[in-house]
């Protein structure tokens, strides 16, 4: 029986952005079975697992030589929202424009899938054969959580990863411009959630008398407290590597001013002198709790006696939620009542020695960039795989300008067509040569 030919990675990237699979509801279930075709076709086996059954998960294996163990390949394939956004080109039409391909989950996340796929279906046809076994797995629900992806995966069916200690996934391998340098960030670490709920309480009366210093009033108190202060610094172990990393790149004299955040007294204040830059590295630096949500009063003539303000927290690696109430405590006072209403471990900070093949398969990609290690201020997939002992690298290779990277969750998300097919390559060769 013939094989079906290798799709190229821009050609099948605008087959997965053509599925519409906006989370929620994510129906990834079409999706899922596209793909799953153009595994078979090229001689796979398959295997697909659902909790519902329009939202399966897709996995394939390479098989390696037993050399070493299994890697895991992760990519997702549900996209965030374009309700409220303009776009220039539509945005599930998958359209490619100005040397461009426009769409949805180009950046985030089917980008990825759709260059690992092509990786691993030239491996096969080229006969590589990895040191260990390569478990490609496409995910439903990473934008919402994870519970009909990665999660129910890691609970329900963790023997499809069984000897696997390392993953590669999204959240690093992307480049971006410092002071005329280009890096890449590769993620060994990330910041865990780390949700608050906020409870103010004061006298409830008519709104016809303005009453002073009630719930109302301390609510603005915090959300003043909130906007100009920040939770204490702390250097972590990756975001010293980050901060090292970056500063070791640069030219005098930014290599010298971003060194100066690795002193807990100097840090706030140089993070004030680099504006948005210094706002990202920010959350590699703190603790944050982002006001989000607001929940109080039922009629406009009812001054009301309690309001709710839910905060999304992200601790850095290696704090638990009670430092996060600690922190928020001392920087708010007593009057305020504290909540943790979700918590979710991080994974721990990912093996250096890896780390250090991943960058060596960059630097020969592309010899004018610079690999620096990276903490992902959000959260990915690895979380979970983490709860089987997988340690996550963040490495899905794109040169890209500024002006795309700021698309990713916004409008006219886009990529370059020719970093496309280059991420393929570096792919197929980090398949080569990343044990383990």
């Amino acid at each position: 029986m013939s094989q079906s030919p290798i799709p190229n990675p821009v050609e099948l990237l605008q087959a997965l952005v053509r599925f519409d699979t906006t989370n929620p509801p994510g129906n990834e279930a079409a999706c899922v079975t596209y793909l799953n075709g153009v595994f078979k076709g090229a001689g796979f086996t398959t295997t697909t697992l659902a909790l519902d059954e329009a939202r399966p998960n897709l996995i394939a294996r390479l098989p390696g030589r037993g050399e070493a163990p299994p890697v895991v390949w992760q990519a997702h394939l549900d996209v965030v929202t374009t309700a409220g956004q303009t776009w220039r080109h539509p945005p599930f039409a998958a359209e490619i424009a100005d040397g461009e391909l426009w769409g949805r989950g180009v950046l985030d996340d089917k980008g990825a899938a759709a260059m690992m796929t092509v990786a691993l279906l030239r491996a096969k046809a080229e006969g590589v054969v990895p040191p260990g076994d390569i478990i490609f797995t496409a995910l439903a629900d990473e934008e919402a959580g994870g519970a009909y992806g990665a999660k129910f995966l890691v609970e329900r069916h963790p023997e499809q990863f069984e000897g696997a200690r390392f993953a590669i996934g999204e959240g690093g391998g992307v480049s971006i411009k410092m002071a005329g340098k280009k890096l890449y960030f590769i993620m060994l670490g990330e910041k865990q959630i780390c949700s608050v709920r906020l409870t103010l309480r004061g006298r409830a009366g008519h709104g016809s008398v303005p009453q002073r210093g009630q719930a109302m009033a301390k609510l603005a108190r915090v959300l003043h407290t909130l906007n100009r202060r920040t939770l204490p610094v702390h250097i972590t172990p990756v975001a010293r590597a980050m901060i090292t990393g970056i500063s070791d790149a640069l030219p005098f004299p930014q290599n010298v001013v971003l060194r100066q955040l690795l002193n807990p007294a100097l840090t706030d204040r140089v993070l004030s002198l680099l504006g948005e830059k210094g706002e990202q590295l920010s959350a590699a630096l703190h603790n944050t709790a982002c006001p989000t949500m607001v929940h109080g009063g039922d009629k406009i003539n009812v001054i009301p006696g309690e309001i709710a303000l839910n905060l999304d927290g992200r601790l850095l690696p290696g704090f638990a939620p009670e430092d996060m109430l600690r922190e928020l405590r001392a920087l708010l006072g007593d009057e305020v009542a504290l909540e943790v209403t979700n918590y979710e471990p991080g994974p721990q900070s990912a093996d250096r020695a890896r780390y250090d093949v991943l960058a060596d398969i960059l630097r020969a990609a592309d010899p004018e960039g610079s690999p620096v290690p990276y903490l992902v201020f959000g959260v990915t997939d690895a979380r979970h795989f983490a709860r089987l002992g997988i340690q996550s690298y963040g490495f899905i290779p794109m040169q890209l300008p500024d002006s795309v990277i700021s698309t990713m969750h916004a409008a006219d998300e886009r990529a370059p067509v020719e970093t496309i097919e280059w991420g393929a390559q570096v792919l197929l060769e980090m398949l080569k040569r990343f044990k383990g």
